[in-house]
């Protein structure tokens, strides 16, 4: 398994890389000049120019992605062109907000999708397995900044349950750990159907029934077991996507997390910011996958890595 490790580790610096170059480009192909958006559009030229240069704007595109790279294994990310301050430093300050409502998000969806999903597929046919996939088809449909709308009309405005923007205490994460986790029921619970639906028509499923084994057993031991695989992708793939797409969420309850900062830094056209949001991202996201395929040998024996 070390070595798997070690191979999949060293894939990780190609991927970054190719990502670090299409951003950097498609960044700079982004209409607006950020020098004009810092200094406001009626600042002399002689002053926009001095910025420039003294941001090292004015250099070819090469030149800047060459500097930025050496920084990166410097672990340095550059410096904001807008707050002056090192963009690692706002990131550090700003990531553990964006990953404790990843990481909320992925357990409400992991418990409730797979309970779901295992209901439905024992009920297979049935009412409850019909109503079931409604809802996750209804959970998966549903856009997320309209869910949090509605969440924050209902239990803050409404009832006045729920704080509805900040984060200053552990209630103003419910409300968006509640609408990140929401969509993700819907995939967790049909993936973990379809996986269960597969294992429970196997014949040693049956064997294990005339056996006389109890049938909760055999549903939680034997069958959910042979069928975590495809759940523990799902999961890994979904933690990654809260990750990334948390931009949103925690701009409509006005959260401070890296989401925010990567759409700010687009919007005010600060490239530094958004090179080492996006990057970080993808480096967690690809750390996050390694860890999933290291855990399929975790829970299931048959998994070898040679």
């Amino acid at each position: 398994m070390l070595g798997y490790a070690i191979k999949r580790i060293l894939q990780i610096i190609p991927v970054l890389f190719i990502i670090s170059l299409a951003v950097f480009f498609m960044i700079h192909l982004i209409p607006g000049d950020p020098v004009k958006n810092m200094l406001g559009i009626n600042a002399p030229q002689e002053i926009v120019e001095t910025t420039r240069a003294k941001l090292g704007l004015d250099q070819p595109l090469h030149k800047q992605y060459i500097t930025f790279i050496k920084g990166v294994l410097k672990g340095d990310l550059g410096t904001s062109i807008n707050s002056r301050k090192p963009v690692m430093e706002e990131i550090l300050n700003k990531y553990p907000y964006t990953l404790k409502l990843a990481v909320g998000g992925t357990l409400v969806a992991t418990v409730f999708g797979v309970i779901f999903g295992i209901i439905a597929a024992v009920k297979h046919n049935k009412f409850m397995d019909n109503f079931i996939m409604i809802l996750s088809l209804l959970s998966v449909s549903t856009p997320s900044f309209f869910l949090a709308l509605i969440l924050m009309l209902i239990f803050s405005l409404y009832l006045g349950l729920l704080p509805s923007v900040g984060i200053r205490s552990g209630a103003h994460y419910i409300l968006p750990i509640i609408t990140l986790g929401t969509q993700s029921i819907g995939i967790m619970a049909r993936t973990t159907r379809s996986a269960m639906l597969e294992v429970l028509n196997q014949d040693y499923i049956r064997t294990s029934r005339s056996r006389g084994v109890p049938e909760k057993k055999v549903i939680y031991v034997h069958a959910f077991k042979n069928a975590l695989i495809p759940v523990l992708t799902v999961i890994g793939l979904r933690f990654g996507g809260l990750l990334a797409g948390s931009a949103l969420v925690e701009t409509v309850f006005s959260i401070p997390g890296i989401g925010r900062l990567m759409v700010d830094g687009v919007l005010k056209r600060d490239y530094p910011v958004v090179q080492g949001t996006v990057l970080v991202i993808s480096a967690t996201f690809v750390i996050m996958n390694l860890i999933t395929d290291l855990l399929y040998a975790a829970v299931d024996p048959r998994v070898k890595y040679d």
